[in-house]
């Protein structure tokens, strides 16, 4: 009898929530045709009360079933989930290798290929990248192998465990991590490796009370023996034009310290650097940052206009070498960012691959590409795009979203919200529980290890003992006909000049003619 007296009770409670239940789904319902059918704003809630609302759902909810039901391994954007899995199984240290067939369609124009040698680097002759250094008329220059870095990502666009765990990650793997515009955490030292400050255009952690640039900071920043070189930022690849962006909400007490700004406040940069207003004004501001660090500097830009680096090239061979950037970071149209106008990040720029072999020529030509070293970036997160960068002309390459795919990142595209579900660009607590710095340090230097193991295979398949031997000649592209061009075609390697009133515009005309060419056949 008692249980059958407990089994009645529980049906009776269940029949009382029940219908609770079902007395609140009615109220809400009314209560949203009331809101619906009263609003302005939105067209379709007012002519389909309460239905109309599933259609902001749906919209919402589609992207991730697009992600994870519908799209093909090669069809996302900004990245496919055949890169993404490359860069998860690189960060864990699982096999890499794939059965069957590629999925890459070789077709499309644009598509890269690599030339394979019939007598590869045998293992016993391959090599490890060789060491470059950077700003040789500096005080203290800068040597490094390390062929792939982790690109500029501020604290403040990025939690504090992900920020730790990078900063970690750079020393295991011996590369190194760029702050960001954000200015120097305790975070980006604490790991010990090697740090790249960068300066913004609001010259955060560098800036005095009226947000100039200040002597004793940046001399303090330099005194930390991480520090190793000094970058400043001109433009971004998402938002050429545009200054930083961090929404309020990500502005707490301890990131408002150390940009010296106001705590909830947006933290919104300057679209341009209000004392760098011309070539000779940027050649100003390096050499006195070099002069007051005693270290390498050079700067970061998307390329757009070319005119203004003709001009810093004629510049540079006026007022000689010493006085030149040490290197120059190029970023790519299609870079990312926390936060970015979406116009901007969609229509302006130039794409990475016009602009890193037209910046390498321009170089070459005028007899500076040893002196100035190219850094370059935008979505570079497989072997295969930084062997093409470097075969390119570039002497380094960095990546700021491999990185945050190596800690965990799901390209939910929350980043500019703070709500970022993987604890990567978020403040809230409870969401940054879910990152292991420790555990994802150990990724992040897996993920580069084995992105620079993978474009030691590719250098060794065409015939070079390591990756910085790398050159045009090694890669084919896919032209309009349908059939592959080499690269050295379409960007012919130019001769350095030894007249210094030769015009620097020349091998502009020289690949755009290569380019018309290949296009009528």
């Amino acid at each position: 009898m008692k249980n059958d007296d407990f089994a009645l009770t529980l049906l009776s409670a269940f029949e009382l929530l029940f219908a609770g239940l079902l007395l609140a789904l009615v109220i809400t319902v009314i209560v949203l045709y009331i809101i619906d059918v009263n609003q302005s704003s939105h067209t379709i809630r007012r002519n389909y009360p309460v239905i109309g609302r599933f259609r902001y759902l749906f919209e919402h909810l589609g992207e991730f079933f697009r992600q994870y039901f519908f799209a093909m391994d090669r069809e996302e954007m900004p990245f496919n989930r055949a890169e993404r899995s490359w860069a998860y199984r690189a960060a864990k240290n699982v096999d890499a290798n794939i059965a069957f067939g590629s999925t890459r369609d070789l077709s499309p124009t644009g598509s890269v290929m690599f030339l394979n040698s019939a007598f590869p680097t045998l293992e016993q002759d391959a090599a490890l990248p060789s060491e470059v250094t950077i700003g040789p008329f500096c005080r203290q220059p800068y040597s490094t192998s390390s062929i792939f870095n982790i690109s500029g990502m501020s604290f403040g666009a990025l939690s504090r465990p992900a920020v730790r765990a990078l900063s970690a990650g750079a020393a295991k793997a011996g590369c190194w991590i760029n702050t960001g515009e954000g200015g120097l955490s305790p975070y980006h030292l604490e790991g010990g490796g090697d740090v790249v400050f960068q300066i913004g255009t609001a010259k955060y952690g560098v800036r005095d009370a009226e947000g100039h640039l200040s002597d004793e900071r940046l001399k303090a920043i330099a005194a930390h023996d991480n520090v190793r070189m000094i970058e400043l930022k001109l433009s971004q690849g998402a938002k050429p034009g545009k200054g930083g962006i961090l929404p309020g909400e990500k502005v707490n007490a301890e990131i408002a310290e150390i940009r010296g700004i106001t705590v909830g406040h947006p933290s919104i940069s300057p679209n341009g650097h209000p004392d760098v207003r011309s070539v000779d004004e940027l050649l100003d501001m390096l050499e006195h940052i070099r002069e007051v660090t005693g270290k390498p500097v050079g700067f970061k830009a998307v390329i757009g206009d070319k005119d203004w680096l003709r001009e810093l090239v004629h510049n540079i061979k006026e007022r000689g070498i010493d006085r030149a950037p040490d290197f120059i970071t190029i970023d790519s149209c299609d870079g990312g960012t926390g936060a970015a106008p979406q116009p901007l990040m969609d229509s302006v720029g130039l794409p990475l691959k016009e602009s890193l072999p037209w910046v390498s020529d321009l170089l070459t030509q005028a007899g500076l590409k040893s002196r100035i070293k190219i850094i370059a970036s935008g979505k570079l997160i497989t072997p295969s795009k930084v062997a093409w960068a470097l075969a390119c002309g570039a002497d380094f390459t960095v990546s700021a979203r491999g990185f945050m795919f190596a800690l965990g990142c799901i390209q939910a595209m929350q980043c500019h919200k703070n709500t970022c579900p993987t604890g990567i660009t978020t403040h809230n607590p409870k969401l940054q529980k879910g990152l292991d710095p420790t555990n994802k340090a150990t990724r992040v230097a897996h993920y580069q290890r084995n992105m620079t193991n993978g474009v030691g295979l590719i250098a060794h398949a065409c015939g070079v003992t390591e990756p910085r031997q790398l050159r045009r000649s090694h890669v084919h592209v896919v032209a309009a006909s349908g059939l592959s061009v080499p690269l050295s075609e379409l960007h012919p390697e130019p001769i350095t000049l030894i007249d210094d009133q030769a015009r620097p515009e020349e091998p502009e005309r020289q690949i755009n003619s290569t380019q018309e060419e290949l296009i009528n056949e």
